[in-house]
């Protein structure tokens, strides 16, 4: 990944940075794997991220209807 750094301006050039990682998924991927987590933990957590999934589209569902 490369991000330019227009007119010495480094601050920003580190901002647009941490957006592109961000939205490429890296730096969640980057704190996950800090720590440790066991696989029981790691399944826990998709099961409730798949939970917030359904919900938010069965809102979005009432909400166009």
């Amino acid at each position: 990944m490369r991000v330019e750094v227009r007119g010495g301006n480094l601050e920003k050039a580190l901002r647009i940075l941490k957006k592109k990682l961000q939205k490429d998924g890296r730096l969640k991927e980057l704190r996950d794997r800090q720590y440790f987590s066991k696989p029981s933990e790691i399944k826990r957590e998709a099961a409730k991220q798949r939970l917030k999934n359904i919900k938010k589209a069965e809102s979005l569902k009432k909400k166009m209807m």
